[in-house]
């Protein structure tokens, strides 16, 4: 994607409900992550002759988060009423260790220090389009209230399925309505975030790593 030019990432997740007041098939926009993934899992481009460590403290492109949310609102408008949800602006991902889902005891701990959704894959996206200074957020599509809620069962397959699958419809608008807006969107400081983090000493950046990472580090390389 860096090598086409983008500069802006947004995708549509299904993910775990932690909060009462988000509902299946309710949007959520997240500003932050919780990571809950193993040791060994790799989340960066760099490493192996070429250490680097960018903020963020914000993983999230307020601006582009916005952008999202309005292009969420004006996809759920074109809804029949009866199938309007709401989209909500903020909040926390823990990213978890897949395939499997959570217990029932890390939902209700996740729940206690006040995170709001749960999913399995954006963090690991959002580190990585941050170290290619490329703008990202996530607009999640909740599917289900994961193991904690008394009153629904827990979650299975079918069940976060046959929810994505009833907001497809939504996806598809969501993704016009981004898509007709694009000329709106706005220089992020995602873009600029390798400036001052690439602590490697130039001269010891061999000729290979600048090669293979051209697209993402350019004229860093040679500071």
């Amino acid at each position: 994607m860096k090598k086409l030019g983008v500069t802006h990432i947004s995708n549509i997740s299904a993910v775990g409900s932690l909060k009462e007041n988000l509902r299946p098939k309710d949007i959520v926009i997240p500003d932050q992550y919780f990571d809950r993934t193993k040791k060994g899992i790799e989340h960066t481009f760099f490493g192996n002759g070429i250490v680097a460590h960018i903020g963020f403290g914000h993983p999230v492109c307020p601006k582009f988060a916005a952008f999202a949310k309005k292009a969420s609102d004006t996809a759920i408008a074109c809804l029949p009423e009866n199938e309007r949800t709401q989209a909500v602006l903020g909040g926390t991902y823990v990213n978890m260790e897949g395939p499997a889902f959570s217990t029932k005891a890390e939902s209700l701990v996740y729940r206690s220090y006040g995170h709001d959704i749960i999913g399995i894959t954006n963090l690991a996206e959002a580190k990585l389009s941050r170290e290619a200074k490329i703008a990202y957020c996530t607009v999640a599509m909740v599917t289900d209230y994961d193991c904690w809620h008394p009153d629904h069962e827990h979650v299975t397959i079918d069940m976060v399925i046959a929810n994505f699958q009833s907001n497809v419809k939504l996806a598809k608008l969501i993704i016009s309505s981004a898509t007709s807006m694009s000329g709106k969107l706005e220089e992020s400081p995602a873009h600029s975030a390798l400036a001052g983090a690439i602590i490697t000493n130039p001269d010891f950046i061999t000729k290979e790593i600048k090669e293979r990472l051209a697209p993402i580090i350019g004229k860093y390389a040679n500071r």
